[in-house]
């Protein structure tokens, strides 16, 4: 590629990008947001649930917040599938929005089968998102400058780790939750990769968008 093509293709994309990096950060932060605000709230409608012990997954499945919680994982998946191709149309790494789209499915499949309903696709489901949330904002590195970056890998990092624990307690070994619980150990990872994406998507809001790249890169 000639450098004047280069140019020509990085103006192009600065242009094409001018509205879907701060529109792919409102979706991502009302993702979020809304989320968080759910699980606050489903916690204490649910009569008997316990933040500690009680599995995230239980609030789908529990008639007075089943449809408020439900949803929400829905509105996550949805969201998170538009940011991901708003923010492709300007980065143009495939593996980068597969990683979004594969969260954004697993989010949706375990709002589309509750707990209650099938508990094994709802299971696979739940771990998908786990997963591939939780490697969103390491994987954004790519995207970001300066200290975001590193916080970037911290709450990758922060939310990997709890999910070894988590496989680690659901295989046998419950000891590992601590005094958390099962519950505490789940919400330890969706709180940093919430919390992170919030502050990308404030950050794309205003204005800071993700760094130019190469197409295809």
């Amino acid at each position: 590629m000639s450098i004047a093509q280069h140019a020509a293709d990085a103006s192009q994309a600065r242009a094409a990008g001018s509205y879907e990096a701060p529109l792919a950060g409102l979706l991502l932060f009302i993702a979020a947001a809304q989320f968080m605000l759910v699980m606050m709230l489903a916690g204490s409608i649910a009569p008997g649930y316990s933040q500690s012990q009680g599995a995230i997954s239980d609030l789908g499945a529990i008639g007075e917040t089943s449809r408020l919680f439900n949803t929400s994982l829905l509105a996550v998946g949805l969201l998170t599938a538009a940011a991901g191709a708003l923010l492709y149309r300007h980065h143009r790494r495939v593996w980068l929005l597969g990683l979004f789209l594969l969260a954004a499915a697993g989010a949706f499949g375990a709002g589309l089968v509750p707990l209650d309903r099938n508990a094994d696709i709802h299971g696979l489901s739940a771990l998908v998102a786990f997963v591939a949330f939780s490697l969103i904002p390491a994987a954004c590195v790519v995207l970001l400058n300066g200290w975001a970056r590193p916080l970037s890998i911290l709450a990758t990092a922060a939310s990997v780790a709890y999910v070894v624990i988590m496989i680690i307690g659901d295989g046998g070994n419950p000891g590992v939750f601590g005094a958390i619980g099962h519950g505490g150990a789940e919400r330890m990872i969706v709180y940093p990769v919430m919390l992170w994406l919030m502050a990308f998507g404030g950050y794309l809001m205003a204005g800071g968008g993700p760094r130019q790249t190469i197409a295809g890169r």
